[in-house]
């Protein structure tokens, strides 16, 4: 029995070891984004503040990773929501998309605050300074809603 609980650990540590060598997406691009959603609409500052702290690790083109993003297999993880994410909205590229994408994306926005899907919550199980509260979710919404009107005027 000893000899089983021992070859199954060196079995578990030299995975552990090994995953450590799986490569890593690294999602930092550093230079300010020409396509960033601020350059298409109107972004105010609190806005800016809010959708920084609680968007973009995983809709842009920069994340902040935290300090267990150095271990595998937490990494892969993050990379997997972070390409998910970006998929679904890239804040950094918001002005490729097309002027119905942009509105469609708009309108996703408001219906993950209203459903509260967004931000996820096993980011923000770790991640508390992420958590929307009532008062930035209403915030965000205002906006989503002039930020959709403008669009639709400028088309």
């Amino acid at each position: 029995m000893k000899r089983i609980v021992k070859i199954t650990g060196m079995v578990l540590v030299t995975v552990v070891v090994i995953i450590q060598l799986v490569p890593r997406d690294h999602n930092n691009k550093g230079t300010k984004p020409v396509n960033d959603i601020a350059q298409v609409i109107s972004v105010p500052e609190n806005v800016g503040v809010i959708l920084k702290r609680s968007c973009y690790d995983c809709h842009s083109n920069h994340t902040d990773y935290p300090w267990y993003a150095k271990l595998q297999p937490f990494r892969l993880m993050l990379d997997r929501h972070i390409r998910g994410g970006k998929a679904e909205l890239n804040f950094n590229e918001f002005g490729t998309y097309s002027s119905r994408k942009q509105r469609s994306r708009l309108r996703a926005i408001g219906e993950s605050l209203e459903e509260g899907s967004m931000p996820l919550s096993s980011y923000t199980f770790i991640h508390k300074n992420a958590i929307l509260s009532k008062d930035d979710k209403a915030t965000l919404m205002n906006w989503v809603k002039i930020a959709g009107d403008s669009l639709l005027q400028k088309n």
